[in-house]
Formats: structure tokens, C-alpha cells, sequence
């Protein structure tokens, strides 16, 4: 048989496949309709498995296949019944006062806390984010979190992920903590250099100071140094600062080249971060949930529950919307074996209905849920 007139069999095989899908399609509304009437949940594990397990058996050598395809459509039939059943979720409520927050413009002005002190990461991240903003310096990221859950600034800027060191876990922890909601995030490269006094070698040097990041994020150069101690404190410009109003010609500080500047510091070696492609993101975060105009990334943490497939099950839902994750970390729970969370960050919006429906089923089967926001990254 020629190619040709195997497509156009392949090409009548495929008009009948669209035709029963849209059929079966159809018949998931009238189930939808049948379970809002009468408060049934959207998924049937039990009639599922015997479905899998009737197709599986009748497949032959093909099973997986067969077995694959059916769940693709499960998943479809379930996403589309999500959108049709009117049952309340805190999702669906947390979006709609956050639109009802948001407005056209995001603000270019208003209190904002920041870690550390003038010349630090944080504060390029405020200004990049509200360049007309009055920022409020803090000592911790507690303490940035504090001041925005009492009222005192309206925003708060935090580190949430680098590239070299990964997530800021602290960060997370407080997220869920104070339940803030992020509405801005920005992404800044970053380049480390000791600092020194004038005229200090790198000889002379017996202690580096800096925030535990950016220690991290530096390993490869202070393994490579003997006799050296190194520790950690607040921030990379709060150490640059120290170093300077010390005087100590045996300290140094792993900061960034502006804070050379500012503090009156020297260089004694440039770019000693273990990648070039070193970055840090940024979140803005506000006590008072609200989605901008532009609006295209959706920040989640969730619980599964502990069994085979559970996680599967989640990106199924993203795979059959064709939603891309651009992060997906796992976390050991404290004080549980062999329990995690996982952040998540999605390329979608909420104003999407199929988007928010999923979001919903989402709450729904997960063991804990939580909508950290959905903004966009500047």
C-alpha cells in the first residue's frame, strides 16, 4: 500500500476519532449537569479504574498506549466538567478580590520594605519595581513580611530563587505564614566581588562576610582560599558597610560593585560567583490580594497526598490545558518522613476560564492548597 493511501485512511480514522471525542465531550457536559444537581464530586477514581482496566485488557501489545490516551481523556473530561460545576472554592474567591484589587497600572509609589541597607540587591529590585517608591529599611526578611501584614508599608520586597543556589525557602515559610500575596517580580543578575579597604590584598584577608546566599552562590572561590573565615550576616551591602566603618584590614566582604562605590571599598577580585549566569528573582508582595493588568504568571504551593501517581495527576491538568510550568521544587515537610510540599509558578492567567477551573479542581484534590498570587514578572 502506498503512503498516500495510508494517510487517507489515517485521515478517516482521525474524522471519526473527532466526531466520538466531541461526542464523549458532550456526554461529560450532561454529567457535569447530573453531578452540580446533586453535589457529586468531578472525579470517579473507582469508574476510572475499571475503564482503564477494560481498555487495557482489550489493547493487547498496545496497552500502554491505550492506557495513556484514556487517561489524556479522563483528564480533558474532567478539566471541562471543572469549568461547568458550580461548587465554591477559596481560589475561585482569592482570584476575585484580587481582580477586584488590581487595577490598569500597577503603582509607581508607596512604602516598601526592604532588607538590608542602601546599595543592597533588594533595593535595585525595589526601584526597578517602584521606581517612585519610599523604601523602609529592615533587618530580615521576618521583619520586611512583618511590616507589610501590620499596614505599615504597603509592599515588601523579598528574594524568592536564585539561579545558582535555588529557592529561599525562609521566603516560602513566610509567604505561608502571613499570607501575603505577590504582585510584582523582577529578575536581576547578579555579580559578586570581594570588597576590601583601599590597598588590602587578598593575602591580608582572614575573614569574608556576606548573607548566606551569596556565600552560596560564591563556593567554588572560598573553597579555594585557606585559613579563611567565613560568615554570614543580614545582607552583602550590610556587609560591605561593616567592613568599611570597622576598618579591619583583614576583613572583606562578598557584595556588589556599586557598594564599592558607595562605601568607599575596593575591589581585590571581581566576578567570584560560581556561575556568569547568576540570577536572583524578586517578588513584591502586599497584605491585600490584587492582579494587575498583564497579569500572566500564577504562583502556587501544594500538597499531594502520599501515594503513586498523586503528582501525576497535577501536571496532568497543566498538560491537558497546555499550561507551561516554569518551576516545579519539591520540600521536605519538618517534623514528617517522607512528606513534601512543592512550589509551583505557571505561564497562564486567571482570566482564563479553563485556567481558574483548573485551579479549582486543583484545590480540590490536593491535600493543601494555596494561591499565592498571579502578577507579572517586569
Amino acid at each position: 500500500m502506498e503512503l498516500s493511501e495510508i494517510r487517507a485512511k489515517i485521515d478517516a480514522v482521525d474524522d471519526d476519532l473527532l466526531r466520538l471525542f466531541l461526542e464523549r465531550m458532550s456526554l461529560s457536559d450532561e454529567v457535569a449537569a447530573y453531578k452540580n444537581e446533586h453535589h457529586l464530586p468531578i472525579l470517579n477514581r473507582q469508574r476510572e479504574r475499571e475503564i482503564l482496566a477494560r481498555v487495557t485488557e482489550s489493547a493487547g501489545e498496545r496497552e500502554r498506549y491505550a492506557y495513556h490516551l484514556f487517561s489524556t481523556l479522563f483528564e480533558l473530561a474532567r478539566s471541562r466538567q471543572a469549568e461547568l460545576i458550580d461548587a465554591p472554592t477559596k481560589v475561585a474567591a482569592q482570584v476575585r478580590a484580587s481582580l477586584e484589587g488590581g487595577s490598569e497600572i500597577f503603582p509607581q509609589t508607596g512604602l516598601v520594605a526592604c532588607q538590608g541597607v542602601e546599595g543592597a540587591n533588594s533595593q535595585v529590585a525595589c526601584d526597578r519595581i517602584l521606581p517612585r517608591g519610599h523604601i523602609v529599611y529592615v533587618k530580615t526578611f521576618e521583619a520586611v513580611a512583618a511590616a507589610v501584614e501590620s499596614g505599615l508599608c504597603k509592599f515588601g520586597v523579598l528574594p524568592i530563587e536564585n539561579s545558582s543556589n535555588g529557592s529561599v525557602r525562609a521566603v516560602y515559610d513566610l509567604l505561608q505564614d502571613h499570607r501575603l500575596s505577590v504582585v510584582r517580580s523582577t529578575r536581576l543578575c547578579i555579580r559578586h566581588e570581594l570588597l576590601a579597604l583601599p590597598g588590602v590584598k587578598l593575602s591580608d584577608i582572614t575573614e569574608i562576610y556576606s548573607h548566606e546566599q551569596a556565600i552560596g552562590q560564591c563556593s567554588q572561590f572560598l573553597n579555594g582560599l585557606n585559613g579563611v573565615r567565613v560568615i554570614p550576616c543580614d545582607n552583602t551591602a550590610v556587609a560591605a558597610k561593616m567592613v568599611a566603618e570597622r576598618g579591619d584590614r583583614h576583613a572583606a566582604a562578598i557584595s556588589s560593585h556599586p557598594c564599592a562605590a558607595l562605601y568607599g571599598l575596593e575591589c581585590v577580585s571581581d566576578d567570584i560567583q560560581d556561575s556568569d549566569n547568576n540570577y536572583t528573582r524578586f517578588i513584591c508582595v502586599s497584605k491585600d490580594p490584587a492582579i494587575y493588568a498583564g497579569a500572566n504568571r500564577i504562583s502556587l504551593i501544594i500538597a499531594t497526598e502520599n501515594r503513586p501517581g498523586a503528582l501525576y495527576e497535577i501536571l496532568s491538568k497543566l498538560a491537558a490545558l497546555g499550561i507551561n510550568m516554569t518551576k516545579l521544587e519539591s520540600c521536605p515537610v519538618t517534623g514528617r518522613n517522607f512528606e513534601f510540599i512543592f512550589f509551583l509558578e505557571l505561564e497562564a492567567s486567571v482570566k482564563d476560564p479553563s485556567v481558574l477551573a483548573m485551579l479549582e479542581e486543583m484545590e480540590r484534590c490536593c491535600a493543601n492548597f494555596l494561591f499565592l498570587g498571579s502578577y507579572a514578572e517586569v
